[in-house]
């Protein structure tokens, strides 16, 4: 890998500031001065230093983010503030992306990462990894809508949606319920609620998998997945 490349990936700036501090003289490798950004690093074996600062490298990173509304689900646009810029400079890299997607106005829990293997593994069809929601809808959710959920319900597609589990927590003039799908259809949510007469007003995912939201994280905070939650992300609920 370049070494200017190798040190952007390790949070050390852009690709133009890492070259001024390759010029400054101020990168080692194997304690050797590297003024070259095309030098060629061994990214398992060799030992980068920036001002006398170990810099080590990961292949892939994982982040929890609490995702606000406000936001969108990709990695630059024209019009609207991403949830790539709710991450701080030494914690960005090129080739990181937000895995699967939620409405500019849900909120809740998102996962950025750089590993395309993980994101096909949740976002694949074929997986039906459960994601589960909190919701609050205009109508009074009842019983006969927990049956219809389960059965499937018309959003105007080819077929029916896959069984959803809808557990009610209040049934008033607003409702509040929890909801878990294992697809991941345009604005899903929303469309089966249209469909039974409610309109969704609040959405936030609390849980992908076995993967819960960390109910300590304010809104727009992120960190670093644990080797634990790696795991349950990529276990089927």
């Amino acid at each position: 890998m370049r070494l200017d490349k190798y040190l952007c990936e390790c949070g050390c700036g852009t690709r133009s500031e890492v070259k001024k501090i390759i010029k400054a003289g101020m990168v080692r490798i194997d304690g050797y001065v590297a003024k070259k950004p095309e030098i060629k690093v061994d990214e398992s074996a060799d030992e980068v230093s920036v001002n006398g600062n170990p810099v080590r490298y990961t292949k892939f990173v994982y982040y929890m983010l609490n995702k606000p509304a406000g936001y969108v689900s990709a990695t630059r646009d024209n019009k609207d503030r991403t949830v790539m810029e709710l991450l701080d400079k030494k914690d960005l890299r090129e080739d990181m992306f937000p895995v699967g997607r939620l409405d500019k106005d849900t909120e809740g829990l998102l996962i950025i990462s750089n590993d395309g293997g993980v994101a096909h593994d949740i976002l694949s069809p074929k997986k039906h990894v459960d994601k589960t929601y909190y919701v609050k809808v205009k109508g009074k959710v009842k019983e006969e809508h927990v049956e219809m959920f389960r059965e499937g319900v018309d959003i105007g597609e080819k077929s029916l949606t896959l069984p959803a589990k809808l557990n009610i927590i209040k049934s008033l003039d607003v409702s509040e319920v929890y909801l878990t799908i294992s697809e991941g259809k345009f604005h899903q949510v929303k469309r089966m609620f249209k469909a039974a007469g409610m309109e969704v007003i609040y959405l936030k995912r609390i849980k992908m998998g076995n993967l819960e939201l960390d109910d300590t994280l304010i809104p727009g905070g992120y960190r670093p997945l644990t080797d634990s939650e790696l795991k349950m992300l990529c276990e089927r609920g």
